[in-house]
């Protein structure tokens, strides 16, 4: 067999695992639609407020609520799984076979990826149904916003995974890592109320920058070259990063 076949067989089992984990599918695919619908049920939150540039709060937690499922699987999602597998071995012992690590790395990122992109797609759907929310003026500056965000948050997961040796780790420092996140892709203020110079901080960090971006295009405007300069930033610096720290076993 051929090892695009052997790659193809990983992507499916790490698939039919995570189909089976109830915990991640809430977290990562429900909760931030949920968050969102809860926030939208809140009457104050559908009528406009300058603080928000004149939009309603449930219009500015939509990108947030974007965020939050690649924010939860980068950082909580997959360096658990990553560190479980090298820690019961498993890792080790895929090396001594046709199908290498490698392939086990790339198939949990395009099940974290996939996960983020369902969720995001969920999000903007009960938004647009449910609250009568626009949907983005400027989808394929949406778009390509959102990939590098969800590549920038894996690359982060993928480091985060060379750091711990035990999943016990990998849960501590993933939510070390997560509230601040959270924290700047708006979870509890949004970037559109937040004081000019808080918000140019945020900028510099990958989900800050990948939060004013989706708000860019959100309003139909091209997001902003330097934040998409700022994710592609952060993303090469933490791959190699990844690159250099990963281990196997």
């Amino acid at each position: 067999m051929t090892t695009d076949v052997f790659d193809t067989a990983v992507l499916r089992t790490e698939l039919r695992l995570f189909r089976r984990e109830p915990g991640a599918l809430f977290w990562m695919l429900v909760f931030p639609t949920l968050l969102l619908v809860i926030l939208g049920s809140i009457p104050s939150f559908r009528e406009a407020d300058p603080s928000f540039d004149g939009l309603r709060p449930v219009d500015a937690y939509v990108p947030v609520a974007v965020l939050l499922g690649l924010t939860v699987g980068g950082l909580q999602g997959m360096p658990q799984v990553l560190t479980g597998y090298r820690e019961r071995g498993i890792l080790r012992r895929m090396s001594a076979t046709p199908v290498r690590p490698a392939a086990l790395l790339s198939a949990q990122m395009v099940v974290c990826g996939a996960a983020a992109l369902v969720s995001a797609l969920l999000a903007l759907a009960v938004g647009r149904l449910a609250f009568d929310v626009g949907l983005p003026g400027q989808p394929l500056g949406y778009l390509l916003a959102l990939l590098l965000a969800v590549v920038a948050a894996l690359s982060l997961g993928a480091v985060l995974s060379a750091l711990s040796r035990t999943t016990k780790i990998a849960g501590a420092i993933g939510s070390a890592a997560l509230f601040p996140a959270m924290f700047c892709a708006g979870v509890w203020l949004p970037v559109q109320a937040m004081p000019d110079l808080l918000a140019r901080v945020v900028g510099w960090t990958p989900f800050g920058a990948a939060a004013q971006a989706l708000n860019e295009a959100a309003a139909g405007d091209w997001p902003g070259w330097s934040h998409l300069a700022v994710l592609v930033a952060w993303t090469v610096l933490l791959t190699a990063a990844a690159a250099r720290w990963f281990r196997w076993e």
